[in-house]
């Protein structure tokens, strides 16, 4: 199942995109969660109610140019991120090959959706494109198995964008990573986000950046060091992951800041991120007023 969340005069809501539209799940059966957080934390009997509302003669539905669309999940309680995840990534910037997930955060204030511009600060000049998959949680969890088992806290998928501020990322000795990525609106995701029951395998996945139309990242999910169960496993050592938190698995090669000499985003472009059986997440970069 394909799930969105829409922004209409009667809030934030769940929807299902259907054609050239989108059906409000909560306007057309009052039993449905009008968010998606909930929806994902709902028992499979109630999905498979949202599946059928779609397709009900009655379902309350809006074009798709009537309404806004938004990030998949709205507010997401947490984001979480990983750095290095790729191999080949890895191997482009010099790198060991990590022996554990390399992790970081992002805060609230960073989650936007399609469409929306990725802000370039007034006080940062090397701002950098990261397309990665996200791993959105469905069911609350705490040290999760390393297995197979794992795959059931997965609520879906979606297409993330990790913008960088690398001159605040690699700022002084110390280093300022959570900053340098934690801006406003560094953290575009979407278009929809793919049920895990629909998504067989996320370590199979093509991967690409485009920026002004010119694919500058292109990859596959098979190059992930960590997957899905060994993240979910690391992390809930630590935090309780709950529905609709937000995981950032990181990005492959072709990063702008290794390119020689470094293409980063400037105001007027346009980045796109796709990813395999779930679309394009697309956004226009705009310079801080």
């Amino acid at each position: 199942m394909r799930l969105a969340s829409i922004l209409t005069p009667s809030g934030f809501r769940t929807a299902i995109p259907v054609g050239d539209a989108y059906v409000d799940l909560h306007a057309t059966d009052r039993g449905l969660p009008a968010c998606m957080k909930n929806l994902l934390a709902a028992s499979p009997a109630v999905r498979k109610d949202a599946a059928e509302a779609a397709k009900s003669p009655k379902a309350v539905k809006y074009a798709a140019n009537s309404v806004k669309l938004l990030a998949p999940v709205p507010k997401p309680g947490k984001i979480l991120c990983i750095g290095l995840n790729y191999r080949d990534h890895a191997i482009e910037g010099g790198k060991a090959i990590p022996t554990e997930p390399v992790v970081f955060g992002k805060f609230g204030n960073t989650a936007t959706g399609p469409g929306d511009a990725i802000v370039l600060p007034k006080v940062a000049s090397k701002v950098d494109y990261e397309a990665e998959l996200v791993i959105v949680i469905g069911k609350t969890g705490k040290h999760i198995a390393n297995d197979s088992s794992a795959f059931d806290y997965v609520g879906g998928y979606t297409c993330g964008h990790d913008v960088s501020a690398r001159d605040w990322q690699f700022r002084g000795e110390e280093k300022q990573w959570i900053i340098g990525k934690t801006f406003d609106t560094f953290a575009p995701t979407g278009p929809v986000l793919v049920t895990a029951d629909e998504m067989t395998d996320p370590h199979k996945l093509q991967i690409q950046l485009r920026l002004n139309g010119t694919t500058l990242q292109n990859s596959n999910t098979k190059e992930f060091i960590f997957g899905v169960p060994h993240l979910l496993w690391f992390l809930s050592q630590v935090v309780t992951l709950e529905p609709g938190d937000m995981i950032f698995t990181g990005t492959p090669p072709g990063v702008g800041i290794a390119r020689k000499p470094p293409i980063l985003l400037k105001a007027g472009d346009i980045a796109e991120v796709e990813i395999e059986g779930i679309g394009v997440l697309k956004n226009p970069v705009v310079a801080e007023s």
